[in-house]
């Protein structure tokens, strides 16, 4: 397929008239051609008020979305408060162990029941705090406020009894529930009642991480960074390498360009790996404490790096995993939650504070050149004059991947890439490819 040059630089990406353009595959098709053919994703996505609410019931509310950490909910009524789509949910454990999440709202008259920073509930119940309507972990209502903790004085208890009111069952008033899984050391939710389950979403990397034994590290240090950026540009800045130079002097020193590999099977993921890792220098590293005993071949000696589609990164070392969730707010704002976890054979050594400090202190410096970075995309892909650049087939190949993931939800098509051909491939390969996957 033959383009024109000026073809390129003035349609790459025609500029929509309507909302309903967002929907339609025809608005995409300069980003469908094969990766060493393409233009990004139109700059609308990443500023458009509009693209951004279609975004929010398409891809947010039709994906898995991470909320959490297991640790964080592994004891029955300890609780996460988190957004998915504009939507706060609940997630707890029950008394037999099991996740279940809720919307955040009474079936009275819908108050919000539990603030966002909320980690555990009293007596095992989620009460409202404006009628006391209360519910139990499995989301059942428990009925009017007359239970255990009530402050009602009990002379007037009766008030409140709603026994004998007509067609009032509180069994048909139990917690709208959402769906709730687990991967490793992440919790999931899906506001899709329909949607394949977890599993089938994430391919093949449950098996390629399965030596980490993820299910068992925990949650040890926590951040929260605010960026004036689309939290696209923040993974698509994430899966590639191309400006490692620039803007990470010191992270390209123990992550070097040519140890980079391209590391993605079936499955709604980005992946990428270094092998090997490169020794810590002054400004730091990720070496320091002891790597998980178990580990063996490539595993105890590589960075995984992988962007779970649509919004969150989970870099796993050896020896500890930096996770990024970011929570759009709107198409130029969002709130990014980071984790550090380690196993706990890794955090039995003496000086296991000081070098996690060590840790937090270099992933905060590469995120802020990061977030520095995605700030200025920010500004500039906002100037009308820019329509869309040319995909830089060698670096970007995941982002392509990335970008027609986003496509493929917008305009209604479920479906799961592919991945490589072989499991690992070279990202600076000098020898150019002939038309890669769109994924």
């Amino acid at each position: 397929m033959t383009i024109d040059r000026a073809d390129h630089q003035v349609a790459a990406n025609p500029r929509p008239r309507t909302p309903e353009d967002f929907t339609r595959e025809e608005t995409y098709r300069r980003t469908r051609l094969p990766v060493n053919l393409a233009s990004t994703l139109l700059p609308e996505a990443y500023t458009s008020p509009e693209f951004f609410a279609i975004e929010q019931e398409r891809v947010f509310g039709k994906s898995w979305i991470p909320v959490g950490c297991t640790s964080q909910v592994e004891e029955t009524g300890q609780t996460l408060v988190a957004e998915v789509a504009g939507r706060s949910i609940i997630v707890t454990r029950d008394k037999a162990g099991e996740l279940r999440a809720f919307h955040n709202v009474c079936r009275h008259r819908a108050a919000r029941l539990l603030d966002d920073d909320c980690p555990a509930v009293r007596n095992n119940r989620i009460r409202c705090p404006y009628h006391s309507w209360t519910y139990d972990l499995e989301g059942n209502c428990l009925g009017t406020p007359l239970f255990e903790g009530s402050d009602i004085p009990e002379d007037q208890q009766g008030i409140f009894d709603m026994s004998d009111v007509k067609g009032f069952d509180k069994a048909d008033y139990g917690l709208l529930p959402v769906r709730a899984e687990s991967w490793g050391f992440l919790v999931f939710v899906n506001l899709d009642p329909v949607a394949a389950p977890l599993e089938e979403y994430l391919g093949d990397l449950p098996e390629r991480c399965s030596g980490y034994r993820l299910e068992e590290w925990r949650v040890v240090r926590e951040k929260t960074y605010e960026i004036a950026a689309n939290y696209k540009l923040i993974g698509e800045n994430f899966m590639e390498f191309y400006h490692l130079p620039w803007v990470h002097p010191e992270l390209v020193r123990v992550s070097r360009m040519e140890d980079h590999y391209r590391w993605q099977g079936p499955g709604m993921y980005m992946g990428f790996c270094t092998t090997p890792i490169s020794q810590n220098t002054e400004a730091g590293g990720w070496q320091g404490l002891p790597p998980v005993g178990t580990l063996s071949g490539t595993d105890a000696e590589s960075g995984r790096f992988i962007w779970l589609f649509p919004n969150t990164a989970v870099n796993i070392l050896p020896n500890h995993s930096f996770v990024m969730v970011t929570r759009p707010d709107g198409p130029g704002h969002t709130t990014e939650q980071t984790f550090i976890l380690s196993h706990p054979e890794s955090l039995g050594s003496p000086d296991a504070e000081e070098k996690l400090d060590q840790l937090a202190k270099f992933w905060d410096l590469v995120n802020l050149q990061d977030i520095e970075i995605v700030e200025r995309v920010q500004e500039g892909i906002s100037n009308p004059a820019y329509r869309g650049g040319r995909m830089c087939y060698r670096f970007e190949e995941p982002l392509h991947r990335f970008q027609n993931m986003i496509i493929d939800k917008m305009v209604g098509i479920e479906r799961i890439p592919p991945g490589d051909d072989e499991e690992m491939v070279q990202m600076f390969d000098s020898d150019e490819p002939g038309e890669a996957k769109s994924g």
